[in-house]
Order: C-alpha cells, then structure tokens, then sequence
C-alpha cells in the first residue's frame, strides 16, 4: 500500500512539472490582440521588425562558419575561463516590504531585475526570480550571498516586461506574484501570455513604440530596441521594448535587451534630460551584435544618451554568453574613468537613492 502511495504521488508530482513546464511557455497573440498587432507600422509581413533590417547588407551580421548545432553546443556548454563566480556573490539583503513609498530607490536583484520607487510610484522591471530558462537545471543562476525571491516583493503599481524571452519573463515568478501585480506594461503581444497566466485583461497595458501611459504623474513610454523574440522558437511575435519613466522630478531610461542602432540617437534627442540610464551590459558575443550590446557600442550609447548618470545590468546572475563573469563590470568601469561619466556599481539588494548625488559604491566585483 505504501508503494502504491509513493508511485501515485510521484505521478501526481510529474503531471504537475509538465502541466507548469507547458503553461510557462504561454500562448501566442491571436483574436483583437493579433489584429491590433497586424496594424502596428512595426510589424511587415508576419513578424515586428527592428528599425534596421537584417537583410541590409550594410546592417548584416558577420558570416560565422559555426554550425546551428555547435552554435547551441556552445551556448549551453562552451564557457571561457571564470564565465561563472567560484564562489557567491556579495548581496544585501533589504526588506523591501518595509520601505517608505515616500523614498525614491533602485535595487537591483541581479541580472536585469529591478525594483524602483520614484515619486510614489512603486515599478518592478524583468524580475527572473524563480527560473530563468525552461528547464530549472539549464543555465542556472549563480550562488549569491542573498537572493531575491518573489516573496520578497510588496505589492507594486506597475510591472514593466522589456520582451519575452526566458530571462525576463519568467512564468514562476509571476504566478507567484500576481495578486501583488497593479498592471503590466509591455510590448504588443506581450499580454497574451499574462491573460493565458490568468491576469484580468483590464490590469494589462499592451504598447507599440512611441506609445506611453500615465499614471499619478508618471508617463511611462514605451520606445525602441533592437532584438528580437523566440520564446517557443516562433519568432518575432510580439514587441521588444526600451522604457523611460518620465516622473515630475526625473527621467529614467531601461534599456532593456538591445543591439546598438538609431534609436539611441533618436532617444537622446527626444529625451535631453536623462537623470538615469540603465544600460545592458553583458552575455554578449560578436555573433550577437546587433541584438546585444558589446562593451564599445555601450559607450557609444551613454554618449548618444548623454545621461547625468549610467548603471548596467544583465550581468551577475547567468553565464549566457562565454565571456568572463567579471568582464562587464571591469569594461563599463574603465569606460567610465577613461571617458569620465557618472557610473554607479551597487551590488545586489543595495539600495541606490536616487535623489542622492553624493552616494558611493564599492568595486564588489574585484577580490
């Protein structure tokens, strides 16, 4: 009788795995959603395009002679020496359940999860706090001395989703945290897979490029990258985004996942008075360059942005790319001696206080 107790409960727990492993992948754009997508002047012929084409002789990528299986060989198992920390990384833990709304502050969970409170507003951005790729056992994050955990997060207003991929949208996490949610803002497309996850459609804010909403004195604009999406290997589906949070008293720009291309220069144009900009910087690769940034096409891009202050992410937390853990970090702070912008370097669960131009920040990256 016990076996039988055992076997069924191990049933029990795999139909489970498989259902959540199914559900996470979500469900692509279909009925008004598609409609509304098909007349996005971003979207030509079945998939959104960035604003440089791919097939732009000028804009191709270089040839590579690697095979699509040793490409993905590479990808999940080729790493450079040090790709991942030898040991955990230092963080700090901050309760965030605790913070006074009235405090405007950054915290930084490690890759490109971000909690931000400026002017009341209370803003979670890519939070990948459970799994960051399908599979729990493939690419998984690195030890750190604290991490985040959805748990840790109060309630916010808005959730900003920068494209689908694995590593910003994790379905765990926001199973978890939905009762917490006030409304997702993200690309077109984005929302089906919130309303498959069992959000009300009315908390979902779906927005092409040039598109913003307000909310409290917040204007939240939804603006140019350059990548691409995948998630199911369906790709260019649904909208990839850059945020900039424009607030009474300071402007914030997320880059989200990007390659380097006119929409810099056109941003900083746009927006002259950046207070902040936070930067990809890492998993980057010369076979990637038009959709990640390398280490001289972010500075290119702080100097188009011309912003009072820069802080990078997409590091720390996944080794995606076969570059060394460290490697973002030491590029991005000699860019900023040699080139002499205002660079902060928090380390995870610290807090930044935004309003506070005087505050310092440890090289915790160096032994």
């Amino acid at each position: 009788m016990k076996l039988i107790t055992k076997l069924v409960s191990l049933v029990m727990a795999a139909a489970v795995g498989l259902f959540s492993f199914v559900v996470a992948f979500g469900r692509q754009p279909r009925g008004g959603r598609l409609e509304r997508i098909k007349n996005s002047p971003n979207y030509v012929d079945g998939s959104f395009r960035n604003q440089e084409q791919a097939d732009d002789p000028a804009q191709a990528p270089p040839k590579s002679n690697s095979s699509l299986f040793n490409t993905i060989q590479n990808f999940l198992f080729a790493n450079a020496a040090e790709v991942r920390p030898s040991k955990p990384l230092p963080a700090v833990k901050t309760d965030l359940w605790q913070l006074d709304r009235g405090q405007d502050v950054l915290l930084w969970m490690g890759h490109d999860a971000l909690f931000i409170q400026i002017d009341g507003i209370r803003l979670l951005v890519d939070p990948t706090l459970v799994m960051g790729s399908p599979l729990s056992f493939v690419k998984t994050a690195f030890p750190a001395t604290y991490s985040y955990t959805p748990d840790d997060i109060p309630d916010i207003d808005f959730l900003l989703i920068s494209h689908e991929h694995w590593d910003h949208l994790d379905y765990h996490t926001f199973n978890r945290l939905r009762d917490r949610i006030g409304k997702v803002v993200c690309g077109l497309g984005v929302g089906e897979y919130f309303e498959y996850w069992k959000f009300p459609k009315d908390r979902i804010i779906e927005l092409d490029w040039y598109e913003q909403v307000a909310f409290g004195g917040l204007t939240i604009h939804a603006l140019p990258a350059r990548h691409g999406t995948n998630r199911a290997l369906i790709s260019n589906k649904t909208l990839w985004v850059s945020f900039m949070l424009e607030a009474p008293t300071m402007n914030i720009y997320i880059s989200g996942d990007t390659g380097y291309g006119v929409h810099f220069p056109e941003i900083g144009r746009n927006f002259p008075d950046i207070d902040l900009a936070i930067l990809e910087n890492g998993q980057y690769d010369e076979q990637w360059r038009y959709s990640h940034l390398l280490p001289d096409q972010l500075v290119r891009a702080i100097k188009d942005l011309n912003p009072a202050r820069v802080f990078t992410v997409h590091h720390a937390k996944y080794d995606l790319a076969n570059h060394t853990w460290r490697a973002p970090l030491e590029n991005i702070s000699a860019a900023a001696a040699r080139e002499s912008f205002d660079l902060l370097t928090p380390m995870m669960g610290e807090l930044v206080y935004l309003k506070d131009m005087t505050q310092t920040f440890s090289q915790w990256w160096v032994d």
